[in-house]
């Protein structure tokens, strides 16, 4: 079983065995990528629902969205662990030690794409004028869901971990919303 599968049915991980850096890696890069396609994509919806009610323009900017931000997460993630393995060799740190950049690329690659499939595919059911609410609702529980998870895994207060997770997703789509809004003034 993987750690997450672990989180997921609850079977905790034992004390005395902690995960490898490996692992710790490719659970970054996962969480990581599902909060950032879940916030990302829900507030470039957002943002864009705030100058525009038009379906297709949404769903045209949320598809754009999830495709370019899963390559720029995977992109930077494997830049970001190929310089770790970099620092972690010239340390002379044991070949099994090093982390992988390319696990950590594709962990971040998959899991942006799921978590921004969240809000992707509430805009594509016909909500009308309740769209907005309905994406908002749905990235709130996703972002319950992926605080709870992470907090699980690392062993941590999973109140403290959910709140922050709710708050970074509400505070990004807030904004995004009224700069969309604001741009759709104006356009």
């Amino acid at each position: 079983m993987t750690v997450l599968s672990n989180a997921l049915v609850g079977t905790p991980r034992p004390v005395d065995a902690p995960p490898s850096a490996g692992t710790l890696n490719q659970l970054r890069a996962g969480v990581l990528g599902a909060n950032d396609g879940i916030v990302s994509v829900a507030a470039i919806l957002v943002g864009v629902a705030g100058a525009s009610s038009s379906r297709s323009v949404l769903v045209t900017a949320g598809v754009a969205g999830l495709v370019a931000g899963a390559l720029s997460m995977a992109s930077g993630e494997y830049v970001s662990v190929s310089s770790q393995r970099d620092a972690e060799r010239a340390a002379r740190t044991p070949e099994h030690e090093q982390t992988n950049p390319w696990h950590a690329a594709v962990a971040s690659l998959g899991s942006f794409v799921v978590g921004g499939l969240v809000p992707l595919l509430v805009v594509l059911l016909p909500w009308g004028a309740a769209r907005v609410p309905a994406v908002v609702l749905a990235v709130v529980l996703a972002l319950v869901a992926t605080g709870a998870v992470s907090a699980r895994i690392g062993n941590a207060a999973v109140p403290r971990a959910v709140l922050r997770n709710v708050l970074g997703g509400g505070i990004a789509m807030a904004v995004t919303y009224g700069v969309g809004s604001l741009v759709g003034l104006f356009v």
